[in-house]
């Protein structure tokens, strides 16, 4: 199947199951899921791949949510992801469509232990530290937002006055770019937006595979 843009019904499914997060409004509406988002998240990863497929294998997250241990009882994501990455939070090509949009993103998603502690090594030295702060810089100015989970106060065993504290900080760091909903999200245009953004992600995704790499530990799925 070759990518022509998600279909005409997509957002309105997400819409739909953000007001009714039900098993009647899933099983009612599931062949729009299929056909409108999942098939042409597929798609799009396949022809990405050859670009983008050294990080990894592309991967359509599941739509369930995993509410063992969540407040939140709802059953089903309000978004769907597509995924290719060497390993959890070494560097990931990250593609999310849902009510807001067109969502794309990279960088370290949910670090564990053994890689936090990897990267705040990394970020602590000056050569590696400094080609960060430059590449999230250079991010910043081409529209580029960077998220990502920080703590209130200093890392235990750094100082306040740490030339790279916020860097420090961060327990996962990530960017994301964001399109509204617009026409282009239904059409072969999609593809080129998503692969001009992940060219532009690429540096930050191969300076968290050299220095963050992948972790030893189990990640839970998502």
């Amino acid at each position: 199947m070759t990518f022509q843009g998600f279909g005409e019904h997509a957002i309105d499914f997400y819409d739909g199951l953000e007001a009714d997060n039900s098993k009647p409004y899933w099983e009612d509406n599931k062949h729009v899921y299929a056909a409108d988002v999942r098939a042409p998240m597929e798609a799009l990863l396949a022809e990405l791949e050859p670009e983008f497929g050294g990080l990894g294998t592309p991967k359509v997250f599941r739509p369930y949510r995993d509410v063992r241990f969540s407040k939140e009882k709802h059953p089903y994501k309000t978004h769907c992801g597509g995924v290719i990455e060497q390993g959890r939070g070494g560097g990931a090509y990250y593609v999310q469509v849902g009510p807001e949009g067109l969502m794309v993103g990279g960088g370290c998603f949910h670090l564990a232990a053994d890689q936090l502690a990897r990267y705040r090594t990394a970020v602590d030295e000056d050569r590696r530290g400094q080609a960060l702060e430059k590449i999230l810089a250079k991010l910043r100015r081409a529209g580029w937002q960077i998220r990502g989970e920080q703590l209130r106060s200093k890392p235990r065993g750094f100082e306040v006055d740490h030339p790279r504290i916020e860097l420090l900080r961060y327990k996962s760091v990530y960017a994301v770019r964001v399109w509204e909903p617009d026409d282009v999200l239904h059409e072969r245009g999609s593809l080129a937006r998503v692969r001009k953004a992940w060219r532009e992600v690429r540096a930050f995704n191969e300076w968290a595979a050299d220095h963050v790499g992948v972790s030893d530990q189990r990640h839970n799925r998502r």
